[in-house]
Parts: structure tokens; C-alpha cells; sequence
């Protein structure tokens, strides 16, 4: 860790990512489980926030940390299937993870006909009334 007086704000506590990759070993080495906040204070951090900020710290410290979080983020996926896996859901959305259905609504031309023709902005007819169209006889 470096000691030296850091010209401007508060020094980094590791100098390379691989010192810091040495400390989250450590860290999941020493615990079944694993989470963000306990990485944090394992590395000596007394915040979250501070973990993450070196994900800003240069490429390689970014992919240390990316790396750290997506083990956790598979202890937690792991865990779904377990009885009680909504503390796991609940980690999982905070990874961006999401448990809505997204539908999409796809209007056809006939409605946006029937649609245009009821607000009396379209002036036509509907394809049922077409007499020339062999596909709507029965």
C-alpha cells in the first residue's frame, strides 16, 4: 500500500491491480458469502462507493473490479435456485437484472384502417367491404 503523500486528494490504497487483485482473492478465498459491500470493507474501503470508484482508475483496474462484481453477481444467480431466492432477486436487480415481461403491441393496417375510419380521419373502406377481394368470402 502506498505511504508517500499523494499530491491531490486521498491516495489510492493499491497502487496496481494486481495488488488489489491479491486482497479480493483473499476476500472470496475467506467466505462462502460473497457481496459487494463485504468486498469493500475486506479491502479496506469505508464505503461502496469507494470499490467502484476504481473502476475508473485506468483499463486494468476496471477489469479487476468488473471481474470481482461478476463473481458475485454469479454467487447470487447460483442462489436462485434455492427455496428462498428472493434476497437473490433482489441482489440481482441491483446487477441491472430485470423480472418484467416486456410485451409488444403490433397494430395491424386493418385496425389502423377501422381506427382512422371511427375517428373520421380516413376516408375508405374496410377490406371486408371490398367486393373484388376474393379473401374475404366465405
Amino acid at each position: 500500500m502506498s505511504k508517500e503523500k499523494h499530491p491531490g486528494g486521498r491516495p489510492k490504497k493499491y497502487d496496481t491491480p494486481e495488488e488489489m487483485q491479491k486482497a479480493i482473492d483473499k476476500y472470496f478465498n475467506s467466505t462462502e458469502k460473497q457481496t459487494i459491500c463485504g468486498l469493500a470493507i475486506a479491502l479496506g474501503f469505508a464505503q461502496r462507493k469507494s470499490l467502484l470508484n476504481y473502476e475508473g482508475y485506468g483499463d486494468e483496474f476496471c477489469n479487476t473490479i468488473k471481474r470481482a462484481k461478476l463473481k458475485i453477481e454469479m454467487y447470487y444467480e447460483e442462489h436462485l435456485v434455492e427455496s428462498s431466492a428472493s434476497g437473490s432477486i433482489f441482489a440481482l436487480k441491483n446487477f441491472k437484472w430485470k423480472d418484467k415481461q416486456e410485451i409488444s403491441h403490433d397494430v395491424s393496417d386493418e385496425l389502423k384502417t377501422v381506427m382512422g375510419i371511427i375517428s373520421g380521419g380516413t376516408k375508405g373502406k374496410l377490406p371486408a367491404d371490398d367486393p373484388n377481394d376474393s379473401s374475404n368470402s366465405s
